[in-house]
C-alpha cells in the first residue's frame, strides 16, 4: 500500500468555527438536560411546578445557544492560533494511505 505525504498549510477560520459550533450545540444540549432537570426539581421543592418547567426549558434552550456560540468563537480562536503558529512550526504532516 502506497502512502502519500501531505501537509496542512492553513485552516479556514470560518470552516473550523462552524465545525466547532456543531460540537458546541451538542454539548449545550447534553449539559442543558441536567440543568433543566435541576431547575424543575428545585421548582417542585418550592411548590411552583409550572414555573419550574418553563425555567427548565429556558435553561435548556440557553445552554444550546451558549454552546453553539461558544463553540463558534472557540473554533475561530483555535484556527487563528494554529495559523499563527504555523509560520513558526511549518504545519502538520500527515501520511495518507491510498485505498484501492
Amino acid at each position: 500500500m502506497a502512502t502519500t505525504a501531505y501537509m496542512i498549510k492553513h485552516f479556514g477560520v470560518i470552516s473550523v468555527a462552524k465545525f466547532f459550533a456543531v460540537f458546541g450545540l451538542v454539548w449545550g444540549f447534553l449539559m442543558g438536560i441536567p440543568l433543566a432537570a435541576g431547575l424543575g426539581g428545585m421548582a417542585s421543592v418550592m411548590d411552583t411546578q409550572a414555573l419550574g418547567v418553563g425555567a427548565g426549558l429556558v435553561g435548556l434552550v440557553l445552554m444550546v445557544i451558549i454552546g453553539g456560540v461558544g463553540g463558534f468563537i472557540g473554533g475561530a480562536v483555535v484556527a487563528i492560533v494554529y495559523n499563527l503558529v504555523l509560520g513558526a512550526t511549518g504545519g502538520v504532516e500527515m501520511d495518507l494511505e491510498v485505498k484501492q
